[in-house]
């Protein structure tokens, strides 16, 4: 796995080195690590059993595996490094890590809670970034992580926003479905009223109904989809379960949003993702 993750990000950071993007201003001496091994330790920590990162680095990265990179560096130096070459990892997240869509998608949100509601107004890391929002949970003060998948279980869009926004937000829609998505897209209650925006993009929404509304006729297939929509609760608790997506020890703005990336990157190589239906079926229903 480790090998898959170096050679992959690598050859992504030879061919943004050579086009010149996201390069970082030469200030001072070399790094020892380049900029494709500080991605790889990071992407790699989310694939491992370790839920702290300093302890992992200090135990897996200058143990173990010390003679699997060139030059290890102090746990302070690698954070600075991490920082350094954000932008790096945000376009790997953006560009590599991302699936296609098959014409069957699902769209949904997740809380990403910075501190306890209680605590919102003592918080000065986001403050004026973060805002306070309501799930089926309960409330939360943080942000909202807004994602699409297709029916293999790929991220083909993610999105961050404050925790007030809403999931039928027009701008939100358009960020996450443009030249991304095409055809069926599922979703929950929070999306209704998007029907016609997205309808004229040839994106077909699909979601429940509430109490007060009339109920309309859909198909069988539609139907079966609407059913499946539970396969992205499934992939948001994998990447909060096993990819640590909640983690409330932030101590700024960058380390949130490479955060975010890295985990996004390091759910791409898991091989077996949850599926709404085998890939030839798909094929024969399109």
């Amino acid at each position: 796995m480790l090998v898959k993750i170096f050679c992959e990000i690598d050859d992504f950071c030879k061919f943004i080195d050579k086009k010149n993007i996201g390069s970082v201003k030469k200030v001072g001496r070399k790094p020892k690590l380049s900029a494709s091994e500080v991605l790889t330790i990071t992407v790699f920590f989310y694939s491992s059993r370790f839920k702290d990162f300093k302890t992992y680095y200090e135990t897996m990265i200058k143990g173990y595996l010390r003679n699997a990179f060139n030059g290890i560096v102090s746990y302070n130096r690698f954070i600075e490094l991490r920082q350094k070459y954000a932008m790096h990892m945000i376009l790997f997240s953006q560009k590599q890590a991302l699936g296609r869509c098959n014409g069957i998608s699902i769209i949904d949100s997740c809380k990403l809670e910075v501190c306890h509601p209680r605590r919102e107004y003592s918080h000065k890391t986001f403050k004026g970034i973060a805002t306070k929002g309501k799930t089926s949970t309960g409330w939360f003060y943080g942000f909202k992580l807004h994602l699409v998948i297709n029916s293999k279980g790929e991220l083909l869009s993610f999105f961050i926003t404050p925790g007030n926004v809403a999931d039928n937000n027009k701008d939100v829609l358009d960020r996450l479905t443009d030249n991304k998505v095409f055809g069926k897209l599922v979703g929950d209650k929070g999306y209704i009223g998007g029907f016609k925006r997205l309808f004229s993009k040839g994106i077909q929404l699909i979601h429940r109904i509430r109490k007060n509304m009339k109920n309309k006729l859909m198909n069988m297939f539609d139907k079966l989809l609407l059913r499946k929509r539970g396969v992205i609760e499934s992939v948001i608790g994998i990447l909060k379960a096993q990819y640590s997506l909640e983690n409330m020890n932030f101590r700024s703005p960058i380390s949130l949003i490479v955060h975010v990336c890295s985990v996004i990157s390091a759910y791409s190589f898991r091989e077996s993702k949850p599926a709404i239906f085998k890939e030839k079926f798909v094929k024969l229903s399109a």
